[in-house]
């Protein structure tokens, strides 16, 4: 313990670099060089030989001095311990932060130079040492400087990472948060449409019992005139039968003056009752097909549009009505998501067809910006790069004109006189077309040729507070009958 408690700093320094030694290797010539400094001194020498004796080493890689090792780990934990442990010694000699800024090796101020080679600071004594010779130098405040500078340089490209990650993290958490508003809108949306179909079959439920009970009130109010007309005969046939009992008790010879008169009573002939026909409740009437028929009726509350518009793609320019069927120019808070327009107040519809014939028809109403048409799914819907996989028909204020979009000739003028109130889109897409209707007056207004080889997406475009309105058509129950 004595021993090792004698080594001084410079008998555990390396003679290359004046370090405490780092992976010590032993020589031949019993000279310990740290590993990293050997092979350095190698290459530069181009010969293997000591550092300190210039003996030629006979091994290509000399091992490793491994109780010289324990020892200088035991030496710098023990300086490291020394530093924690807050020891007011040589104060003068440390730095704020516990950085020794005495030379280990010379006990000179590290401070005056700093070596651009090995990139480290050293004293007077280091700087004119062999290990150092024709090396490069410079101040130490000169080179923190510099050092400084590069990493502020380098700190750039992570700070705009940075504030990238900060801008996506907050978009994630607008995000979430619209995520959370959307699912309590639309759960108030489900409970109310629900609560309509409750209501509306409290009161068919309502109706359908009411006319159980008029039917019962006049099926029983009929029993009960009929029970009284019974009651009448009987009390009077009873009174027939108990004068006849009557008279037949008296004496013979007054028996035989009156009975012509009750032989009369007698042969008074009586009517069978009669029996009444329909007299119960109808209740395949009430029952029959009770389902379907109430279904049936339903009819007359709901609405079926074959499009509806895709929330998730309206632009922020735009505001939907909450059935999904109306698009107004109104400034919506919503997320930047992939899906939805950035550029132009646009909005797709959420079904999209990749086979067939569909047509949905389009309430205008107003004499402002707005284009309908069908759009190919796959396209960008960010900037205006869209343009070029539309299928349109387009009214601009401006110019006060109408024009036709498509993928060959992109907008061109439409001669149109008057104002569209409605158009109807149809769609063919086995054919490869799409034609536009006067929806007031039936006239065709044009027709695209158009082959589609994916899905595509009904596409609106306003730029006025009135909305664009996709118009419902009429439903029918048919049941089909067997031939």
């Amino acid at each position: 313990m004595a021993a090792k408690k004698s080594l001084s700093e410079e008998e555990l320094s390396c003679p290359v670099c004046c370090d405490i030694f780092r992976d010590p290797v032993l020589l031949s010539c019993s000279h310990s060089v740290c590993k990293s400094c050997l092979q350095q001194f190698w290459e530069t020498k181009g010969s293997r030989e000591c550092p300190v004796c210039r003996r030629r080493s006979s091994r290509e890689l000399p091992p490793r001095n491994l109780a010289l090792k324990n020892v200088c780990e035991a030496f710098l934990e023990s300086r490291i311990r020394k530093a924690s442990a807050g020891s007011g010694e040589n104060s003068s000699q440390k730095s704020s932060a516990g950085y020794e800024e005495v030379c280990g090796l010379h006990k000179e101020n590290r401070k005056l130079f700093f070596c651009l080679d090995d990139q480290q600071a050293m004293c007077l004594l280091c700087r004119d040492s062999q290990m150092h010779r024709n090396h490069s130098f410079c101040s130490v405040d000169e080179a923190v400087t510099n050092i400084k500078m590069n990493l502020q340089t380098a700190l750039k490209p992570l700070q705009t990472n940075l504030e990238l990650l900060e801008k996506v993290k907050q978009g994630y958490d607008q995000t979430a948060a619209y995520i959370k508003m959307q699912a309590q809108h639309t759960e108030e949306q489900i409970r109310e449409e629900f609560e309509k179909f409750y209501q509306f079959l409290k009161n068919e439920e309502a109706v359908r019992i009411a006319a159980l009970k008029e039917e019962e009130e006049q099926k029983s109010q009929r029993i009960r005139r009929k029970i009284e007309e019974i009651n009448g005969q009987i009390s009077s046939l009873s009174g027939t039968i108990r004068n006849i009992e009557t008279e037949m008790k008296a004496e013979n010879i007054q028996f035989l003056q009156n009975f012509k008169s009750t032989e009369k009573k007698v042969q008074c002939s009586q009517k069978d009752p009669e029996k009444i026909s329909g007299a119960l409740i109808s209740v395949a009437k009430h029952l029959s097909n009770l389902k379907f028929r109430v279904w049936e009726k339903m009819q007359e509350i709901i609405q079926y549009t074959p499009v509806t518009l895709d929330p998730n793609s309206a632009a922020y320019t735009l505001h939907l009505s909450d059935d999904l069927t109306a698009v107004e120019y109104r400034i919506s808070s919503v997320p930047d998501n992939p899906e939805r327009f950035d550029k132009y107040a646009c909005v797709l519809g959420y079904e999209g067809f990749n086979s067939g014939t569909h047509c949905w028809d389009v309430h205008i109403g107003h004499d402002n910006d707005w284009e309908v048409g069908v759009l190919t799914e796959s396209v960008a819907r960010k900037g205006q790069s869209f343009h070029n996989s539309l299928c349109s028909l387009c009214y601009t204020e401006n110019a006060d004109k109408y024009w036709i979009c498509s993928p060959r000739k992109s907008y061109q003028p439409f001669p149109f006189k008057g104002k569209l109130q409605g158009v109807r889109v149809q769609l063919e897409w086995n054919k490869g077309k799409v034609t536009f209707t006067d929806l007031l007056t039936k006239k065709h207004l044009h027709t695209i040729p158009n082959t589609f080889t994916e899905r595509v997406l009904p596409f609106f475009w306003n730029q006025s507070k009135c909305p664009l309105r996709i118009l419902p058509v009429k439903t029918s129950v048919r049941v089909e009958q067997h031939s």
